[in-house]
């Protein structure tokens, strides 16, 4: 940390990444994390700066995870990818955007990059998004189209800030007093949620009806509309995200693959093929 920041500033705790790549996240960034729990339950929340002022052009994979950045900087972020079935494409520009479950790969471009990036479990996003998640399936939007003008008060009241830890109390405060209002997910489809990521994606649908006592139809149709992804898709998109990071761990293709339920090593590389837009060789080395 430099010597001339504040102790508020001192409480979150700054790290910068490995060697530098042609994706912009190497050393010339600051990420910032804010020190003690969330405010609010699956949430988990870091800064981002980029110190030297490169053009940002950044891969980004797949994760059971709804992402909100909101921009500090004076450019806005464009986000193209997805999948020929819903693209999880904003045509345009946003200097705040939400991304909801995505079915595949995107790429984030921007210049001068300076965010916070909140990353919500499905119960907090159902609690503080304000619309149906399966409204969003696959799209990013911006943050206004969503939270209006107390988004953008928000977005201008983090910008002014000018310590880590002040803009992370701010969206603190934002998020609680949101999550009072916001509703609450099912206990069974909370409860399906839990198991399937307890369990890394390797559930089947039959039993996941079978433990909160609904019909798989049921199950079905309340997953989707409170998650934004069917439990079949959701339970595919663990069990990638596991995999993800243990081929970028440097793990064998073919271990990994018995270790996450895949068929056999084909059935991995079809998958990551199907969520990264690349190869599990090309995915280990981003």
């Amino acid at each position: 940390m430099h010597s001339d920041e504040t102790d508020a500033e001192a409480r979150a705790v700054a790290v910068d990444h490995g060697p530098e790549g042609d994706g912009g996240t190497g050393r010339g960034w600051e990420v910032v994390r804010p020190g003690g729990a969330p405010a609010v339950a699956g949430v988990r929340m870091a800064g981002f700066r980029d110190r030297v002022g490169r053009a940002l052009d950044l891969r980004v994979l797949p994760q059971p995870a709804v992402v909100v950045v909101i921009g500090l900087g004076s450019e806005p972020f464009t986000v193209e990818g997805g999948t020929t079935q819903r693209p999880s494409t904003s045509p345009t520009p946003h200097p705040s955007l939400v991304a909801s479950l995505s079915p595949g790969p995107a790429r984030v471009r921007g210049r001068a990059i300076e965010c916070v990036e909140m990353c919500l479990s499905p119960g907090a996003a159902y609690a503080l998004l304000g619309v149906p998640p399966y409204e969003l399936e696959g799209a990013v939007v911006g943050l206004e189209d969503l939270w209006g003008q107390r988004g953008r008060q928000l977005r201008e009241r983090v910008t002014a800030a000018t310590a880590w830890q002040e803009r992370f109390t701010l969206v603190d405060e934002f998020l609680t007093r949101r999550a009072a209002r916001g509703r609450s997910m099912a206990p069974e489809v909370a409860g399906v949620w839990d198991t399937i990521v307890a369990h890394g994606g390797r559930v089947r649908v039959d039993a996941l009806a079978a433990s909160c006592g609904w019909s798989r139809k049921r199950l079905w149709s309340r997953f989707h509309a409170q998650i934004g992804l069917t439990p079949k898709r959701a339970a595919m998109l663990v069990r990638f995200d596991r995999a993800a990071q243990a081929l970028r761990a440097g793990g064998n293709a073919a271990d990994i693959a018995l270790a996450h339920g895949y068929a056999d090593q084909s059935h991995l590389h079809r998958d990551v093929l199907a969520f990264a837009g690349c190869t599990p060789a090309a995915l280990a080395g981003l």
